[in-house]
């Protein structure tokens, strides 16, 4: 088996990995590792949970010397600020033994402050897309320095609004650099940036983009309405003690709060929250309480399901269905990491049906359907949101009447009007003929 040794690291990045207690490299880590030292564009391709971060974040910290110029020579583009914080981390843990400056930067902190750290020097700069663009555009950072682009979770970043902001990004910065893209999925909207703006790029494949990871059990409820979710969802938490660590997906920002609302009385000091309309602080301690096992139960909509390394979830329970197969995937890849047994659950409610089959033809297979226990109260009540759309009862079709030749009449003589033209023409043949006064 594979060693980190084995991959011509330096010293003091052996050091810090052993310090970590990490000693092998992951399928993506060790096909990446030799030919990003190469120099060449590369696109990385592997499941949620199988090492990306690292895969490029080794070679890179590798190649890269002391230097005492103040713009940076590396730029990691992000799509979240949670992952701006978790690289910079991460570098922070490999670089212990190294004299390598790394600064995170991100919308939603005060910019001013961002701009004096930029300022004072950096050689790693990681950011989310907007935030990048916004020091280029005012000034503060010089482009022209920056060696190695890496771009993590593009498809997301394009999901989450960053198009314009990317493209910009990769016009303004050197055309003579080594791209590298990591990613667990490629649409043919990132396949086509590919194509505009890297370079020959070699592609590392660790599995088959979408696939599953193999130690997770999945299982389904089918269960009608959010109320009866809720009910199944307080059942499960009360009675499985195996569930030390959940993270439960909703499909909205609106789901998530009442979903938090519904339950957080019967499991007090055990949930937290997060989604993007929640503020930067509150986003952030929700994550730390999870991640330190503060909190057992994390509610989050798909923010959190892509790039965020959170380790040791037991469970993950999808309390709403996924419009999109892929993110079904993300979502379950948030356990069963790191060689460890993971356990996903799905909440299939009547529209989500035709969902939830999707999901089984992406995935080539039935996953198992679990039998709801009797305890647990299933309501026909509907919530608003749930109900089925009708249309207004205002609303009635427009009449028509057979053979109607609609409102027309003829008007009387005295209401009828002639076009006589403009009254300066009018004037003109009233005068006519007349002589003018001297």
């Amino acid at each position: 088996m594979m060693s980190f040794h084995d991959l011509n690291l330096s010293k003091q990045l052996l050091k810090a990995l052993d310090e970590q207690g990490l000693t092998t490299p992951t399928t993506i880590q060790s096909k990446s590792f030799s030919v990003i030292m190469s120099g060449r564009d590369v696109v990385g391709i592997a499941q949620t949970g199988t090492g990306k971060t690292l895969a490029f974040l080794l070679p890179i910290l590798n190649m890269l010397k002391y230097s005492n110029q103040n713009d940076p020579r590396v730029v990691i583009l992000v799509p979240t600020r949670e992952l701006v914080l978790q690289v910079v981390e991460e570098i922070e843990k490999l670089t212990t033994y190294l004299t390598i400056r790394t600064l995170g930067i991100y919308g939603g902190a005060n910019i001013n402050t961002q701009i004096d750290q930029i300022m004072s020097g950096v050689d790693i700069l990681v950011a989310t897309p907007g935030r990048f663009y916004d020091v280029i555009l005012n000034g503060t950072l010089k482009t022209k320095t920056v060696q190695k682009l890496i771009i993590d979770e593009m498809d997301e970043m394009l999901n989450l609004g960053f198009r314009v902001q990317l493209k910009n990004i990769l016009e303004v910065i050197p055309e003579k650099r080594q791209n590298l893209l990591f990613s667990a999925t490629l649409d043919e909207e990132v396949e086509s940036i590919i194509d505009d703006y890297f370079n020959t790029p070699e592609r590392v494949e660790a599995a088959a983009p979408g696939t599953p990871v193999e130690k997770i059990r999945q299982s389904a409820f089918k269960i009608p309405n959010f109320l009866s979710k809720v009910n199944l969802i307080k059942h499960l938490f009360e009675k499985d003690e195996t569930m030390n660590k959940v993270l439960v997906f909703t499909k909205s920002r609106k789901v998530a709060d009442l979903l938090f609302d519904n339950i957080t009385e019967n499991f007090p000091e055990e949930i937290g929250v997060i989604h993007s309309n929640k503020s930067q602080n509150y986003r952030f301690n929700s994550l730390k309480n999870f991640q330190e096992n503060k909190h057992r139960i994390l509610i989050a909509t798909d923010l959190v399901s892509r790039g965020l390394d959170i380790s040791d979830v037991s469970h993950v329970i999808n309390f709403d269905i996924p419009e999109d197969p892929t993110n079904y995937i993300h979502r379950i890849g948030r356990t069963g990491r790191a060689d460890k047994d993971g356990i996903a659950i799905s909440f299939v409610s009547d529209l989500d049906v035709d969902l939830y089959a999707k999901i089984e033809s992406t995935l080539n297979s039935t996953i198992a359907e679990t039998i709801i226990p009797e305890e647990v109260e299933i309501t026909p009540t509907l919530l608003e949101f749930e109900k089925p759309e009708v249309p207004g009862v205002n609303y009635l079709p427009k009449a028509t009447l057979k053979n109607s030749q609609g409102a027309f009449h003829e008007k009387k003589d005295k209401n009828k009007k002639k076009n006589l033209g403009s009254k300066w023409k009018r004037e003109q043949m009233k005068n006519k003929g007349k002589k003018k006064k001297r």
